[in-house]
Parts: structure tokens; C-alpha cells; sequence
């Protein structure tokens, strides 16, 4: 409530004034400023209240200060917005935020060289991080399939350890969950915007790197992309149509998966219901993958 009051003191609004906007009437940005205040927040009160070690610190700082940097990209991306900026600068951003994750000892560890481990770390947590990016374009299905794949990445450390993806994974989860009620509200509507879709992406690409999927098996590394399935095969299937049209797959289209859903006559809520049931299947798949032990030679 507090940030959708900034948006419309500073009449920081989401005006349908392109092809590709399906609401009717202008709606406040900034609810990505609320998701990472509750973040942060929440992770503040947690450390003032537990002593963690110095690589969960280390790590806990990654995470915060690239998704800084992801929230600045996605406030000035909303604020030139219908314009925004062009990919060309969104990809520098995310590839700076990337870099911040290599430089905390956040990346895949499972390739070698330790180069092309940190090359493909580049484009995982950019990929990710776009694709949830590009689902958001219904009322609750960014935050929705956000607060599945954090509670996926949280259920799949508990057993490992990983101090910093459990807590910070709850977080993530609590602020995508709470954001809903605000997002789904037809008096007091607010949208993440760039700012709340492309953090959460990014911070999700950040857990998926920070604990161990084959402890029991090798085929344990993909449970990240079941995951997070649903945004990637999204990402993938509107980039095909997009080139296979003649089209930039950067620019925006009513050809996601969830609008052909709607175009077969559910609601959005039930396309957010439907997509959320789907996620939580994959995401039950990949839990259960990481504790079956079987090896391949």
C-alpha cells in the first residue's frame, strides 16, 4: 500500500497504450519496490536475530547487492516505459548483476574450466531472470510461479545446508505471496512492473546455484530447469513463434502460453491457478529426483 501511494503521488502508472496491454485503465507501478522491501527487510530482522556464518554473509550480500542492481534496471525500464530501455541495455545490467553473483562465489560449479562455469552462469541467471520477466503479463502469475520455485528451492537446501538459500528462499516466497492479494485487487491494484518480475527472476536463478542437486544421482543438476520449467519453456516457445514470424523475440506479443489459455476460455485466475498446479507438479518432480539415488556409467 505504502509504495502504490509513491506511484500515484508520482504518477508512476502502467497506461494500456500499446497492443500488448490487456488492462483497461492506468495502474501504479512500483509494487517490485514493495517485493524487495520485504525481502530485505525480512532478511534484516532474521540476521539481527541469528548468527550466521561468514560464507551465508557472504552469499546473503550476492544476492542483495545484484538484485540492486536488477532493481535499479527495472525502476528506470518502468519509469521510460512504453518506451523502456532497449535490450542492448537491460542485458549490460543483467550481465553486471551476474558478475556481482561470480564475484560472491555464487555460480554453477558442476562445468569445467571455471571460465565457461562462469560464462554459463552469465546466461543462466540472465535467462532466468528474463523469462520470469515475460510471464508477467497476467494479474498474479509472476508472483505466483515465484512463490513455487522458491519454496522448491528452499524444500531441496533444508537437507543440504545451504543456509543462505533457505532463508532467503522464504523470503522470496513470503514477499511473492503477500504481493498477490495487492495485484489481484480491483480498488487498489498494483503491478510489480520490471522492477518486482526481473528481481525475482534473478534472485530464483541465484538459489537454484547456491545448493547440491546430485548428491544422490547426476541427473539431479536439471532439477533447477523442472523447476523452473514453466517460465523457461514460455520463454522458448515465444521466442520460436516470434522468429519464426520475422519478429524480434525482444519486443512484446500476446502469444505467451497463458494468453492461448485464455484464449480457450478460462479466466485469468484460472490460467494463474492452472500454471501455479503445473509448477508445483514439476517442482514435486525435481524435489523428488534429487532424493532417488540411481547412477548413470
Amino acid at each position: 500500500p505504502a509504495v502504490r501511494r509513491v506511484a500515484l503521488r508520482f504518477n508512476v502508472m502502467d497506461r494500456p497504450v500499446t497492443p500488448v496491454k490487456t488492462h483497461k485503465v492506468p495502474v501504479p507501478y512500483l509494487g517490485g519496490v514493495g517485493i524487495f522491501v520485504g525481502v530485505v527487510g525480512s532478511l534484516a530482522i532474521v540476521r539481527g536475530l541469528t548468527h550466521f556464518s561468514t560464507g551465508t554473509l557472504h552469499a546473503l550480500r550476492g544476492l542483495l547487492w545484484g538484485g540492486l542492481v536488477i532493481l535499479a534496471l527495472g525502476l528506470i525500464d518502468d519509469l521510460k516505459k512504453p518506451d523502456g530501455l532497449t535490450f542492448y541495455m537491460k542485458f549490460l545490467f543483467q550481465f553486471a548483476a551476474s558478475a556481482l553473483l561470480i564475484a560472491f562465489d555464487i555460480r554453477i560449479r558442476f562445468v569445467q574450466p571455471v571460465w565457461l562455469a562462469n560464462v554459463l552462469t552469465v546466461l543462466w541467471v540472465t535467462g532466468i531472470s528474463n523469462a520470469i520477466n515475460l510471464i508477467d503479463i497476467m494479474d498474479g502469475l509472476a508472483a505466483s510461479q515465484s512463490f513455487v520455485a522458491a519454496t522448491a528451492f528452499l524444500l531441496i537446501a533444508i537437507p543440504t545446508e545451504a543456509v543462505y538459500v533457505n532463508v532467503a528462499a522464504v523470503a522470496v516466497a513470503g514477499a511473492s505471496l503477500a504481493f498477490l492479494p495487492h495485484n489481484f485487487s480491483k480498488q487498489h491494484k498494483i503491478f510489480m512492473g520490471d522492477a518486482g518480475s526481473l528481481t525475482l527472476g534473478f534472485w530464483l536463478a541465484g538459489f537454484s546455484l547456491g545448493t547440491e542437486y546430485s548428491r544422490l544421482n547426476q541427473v539431479g543438476v536439471f532439477a533447477p530447469l523442472l523447476i523452473l520449467g514453466l517460465p523457461v519453456y514460455d520463454t522458448f516457445f515465444v521466442s520460436c513463434l516470434r522468429l519464426l514470424q520475422g519478429k524480434s523475440p525482444f519486443l512484446g506479443s500476446r502469444d505467451h502460453l497463458a494468453q492461448k489459455l485464455r484464449g480457450l476460455g478460462l479466466t485469468g485466475r484460472q490460467v494463474v491457478l492452472v500454471f501455479a498446479a503445473v509448477a508445483a507438479t514439476l517442482s514435486a518432480a525435481a524435489f523428488f529426483l534429487t532424493l532417488t539415488p540411481f547412477y548413470i556409467s
